[in-house]
C-alpha cells in the first residue's frame, strides 16, 4: 500500500477524531506534512487535514516523478516576495543539508543534476513515504478526504467545521498551497482564511509558467515546436529585473522550457522579454567575419550556431532569403541580423495560466507574519507556511526548500508552545 492509501485507510479505521488537538494543519502537502511531523515529534498533539484522498500530489508529479526536492544553492536571493528579506530567517535555520540528513536517515538515494538541483534516484514516492513515516512517528492523526467548510475562532481555540464533523485545536497551520495546477486540487482556501482573520494577501498570479504569443505574429515560429536551445533571457529593470541562462523550448503557442519558466515569474503583462540566441558572442561581428570567404547560404551558415529548423525560421521571420549567399549580403543587413540574434525582443500576449503554472506568485502578506515562527502577528496561534505565503522560489528545487524551512520554523514554535503549555499545567 502506498502512502496515500495508508493515509486513507488510517482515517477509515480511526473514524472521526475526538477531543481537542494542540495543532490542526490544513494541507497534507510538502509544507503541511513537514510541519505536522516537527510539531508532533516535539510533543504537540496534531491532526493533519486535507480535502484530497491522495497525499502530496504536487510532490508526486514534480521533477518528472523524481521530485526536485531542494537546491544546494538555496538562499534569499533565489526568492521573490514583496518583502524580500522575510525568508532569510527560516532558510538559515533549516538548510538543504538539514533536509539531506533527513533523507539519509530514511535511506533515500539522490543525485545532483546541474546548478545544485537535487532529485531522488528512484521516485518522488520515496519523499512522500518519508514524510508520512515522520508524521506517523510523531503520532499525527490523519484526516484525508475531509473538506473544511468553515473556520471559526471560539475563545482561544479554532473550530474547523469539516465534512467529518467539527475539530477543535489550540493552533491552526494553513499549508494549503496556491492556485497552481487546479486539476490536482488547488484551491483558494488559504487566502480566504487569511482575509477572514484580517491578514493581507498580495495579488496572486501564475509563476514558473509558459508564455504565449499572438497567434498571427507567432505563426513563423509555430512549426518549431519541440526545438530547444540554451539562451540568455531577461526582462524587467532595476530590482524587478530577472536574468537567466537556461534552455528555451519552442511550443505551438509560444515559449517554454526552463528559461521561460524562470523569466515568467519576473515578467509583467505588456513588458518585453529579451533573448540572446548567440551565447553572449557578438553575432554581427561573427557574421561579418564569415562573409569574407564564405560561399555558404545564410540559413546553412546560421545552422552552424543554431538548430537548423530555427535557422530557417529565423531567416523567414526576418524577411531574408535563407538560400542567399552570405557574401552577397550587405554589411548593414548582416549587422541588423546580428543585432536581432543578440537582442531578440518580443512581447508575450500572456501565459498558460494556473493550469500550467508550477507555482503561485503572491499570497499571504509576510508583513503580517513573524519571520521566525510564521505566526500571524495580530492573530495568536494562526500560522501560514509554504506556497500560500508570498515567497516564491526560482525553478530548480527552491520552492520545496521554502516549504521545508517555513514548515520547520512553524513546527518548532508549535512544539515549544505545546511543551510550555503542558509544563504550566
Amino acid at each position: 500500500m502506498d502512502a496515500a492509501g495508508a493515509a486513507s485507510a488510517g482515517t477509515a479505521r480511526g473514524a472521526r477524531p475526538a477531543g481537542r488537538f494542540d495543532v490542526a494543519v490544513l494541507g497534507a502537502g510538502a509544507a503541511g506534512m513537514m510541519c505536522a511531523a516537527v510539531a508532533g515529534q516535539g510533543g504537540a498533539r496534531v491532526v493533519l487535514i486535507d480535502h484530497a484522498t491522495r497525499l502530496a500530489e504536487k510532490i508526486r508529479i514534480s521533477g518528472g516523478g523524481r521530485c526536485n526536492f531542494t537546491n544546494l544553492q538555496a538562499g534569499p536571493a533565489n526568492y521573490l516576495s514583496s518583502n524580500p528579506h522575510f525568508c532569510r530567517s527560516a532558510l538559515a535555520r533549516y538548510t538543504p543539508q538539514d533536509f539531506l540528513a533527513l533523507m539519509r536517515r530514511h535511506g533515500i538515494a539522490w543525485h545532483e543534476k546541474h546548478r545544485g538541483q537535487l532529485f531522488c534516484n528512484d521516485s518522488a514516492e520515496d519523499v512522500i513515504a518519508m514524510l508520512r513515516a515522520e508524521c506517523d512517528a510523531a503520532g499525527v492523526r490523519w484526516q484525508t478526504g475531509c473538506a473544511v467548510e468553515e473556520v471559526r475562532r471560539e475563545g482561544d481555540d479554532f473550530l474547523l467545521l469539516t465534512a467529518h464533523g467539527t475539530l477543535r485545536a489550540g493552533a491552526l497551520v494553513v499549508a494549503t498551497g496556491g492556485l497552481s495546477i487546479p486539476k490536482i486540487g488547488a484551491t483558494d482556501l488559504g487566502y480566504r482564511i487569511a482575509r477572514q482573520f484580517g491578514l493581507g494577501v498580495v495579488e496572486t498570479r501564475p509563476g514558473l509558467v509558459p508564455l504565449t504569443f499572438d497567434g498571427q505574429a507567432w505563426q513563423p515560429f509555430a512549426p518549431l515546436a519541440g526545438v530547444a536551445r540554451e539562451v540568455d533571457i531577461r526582462t524587467g529593470a532595476g530590482k524587478a529585473a530577472g536574468s537567466f541562462r537556461e534552455d528555451l523550448l519552442w511550443t505551438h503557442r509560444g515559449l517554454s522550457g526552463p528559461a521561460v519558466l524562470q523569466i515568467s515569474s519576473f515578467w509583467r503583462p505588456g513588458a518585453p522579454i529579451t533573448i540572446d540566441m548567440f551565447d553572449g558572442e557578438d553575432a554581427a561581428a561573427w557574421l561579418l567575419e564569415q562573409k569574407g570567404g564564405s560561399r555558404k547560404q545564410l540559413a546553412n551558415l546560421l545552422a552552424e550556431r543554431l538548430p537548423a529548423r530555427l535557422a530557417e525560421a529565423w531567416c523567414a521571420a526576418a524577411g531574408l532569403q535563407g538560400h542567399q549567399p552570405v557574401r552577397d549580403m550587405t554589411d548593414k543587413a548582416l549587422r541588423k541580423l546580428g543585432e536581432a540574434l543578440n537582442h531578440w525582443q518580443l512581447v508575450p500576449s500572456g501565459t498558460e495560466g494556473y493550469r500550467k503554472a508550477e507555482v503561485t506568485l503572491g499570497g499571504v502578506d509576510t508583513r503580517d507574519l513573524s519571520s521566525t515562527t510564521m505566526m500571524a502577528r495580530e492573530v495568536a496561534n494562526l500560522y501560514f507556511v509554504g506556497e500560500v505565503v508570498d515567497v516564491t522560489g526560482w525553478l530548480g528545487g527552491y520552492n520545496f526548500q521554502w516549504a521545508w524551512a517555513s514548515a520547520v520554523a512553524a513546527g518548532r514554535a508549535l512544539a515549544e508552545a505545546a511543551q510550555h503549555s503542558r509544563g504550566a499545567a
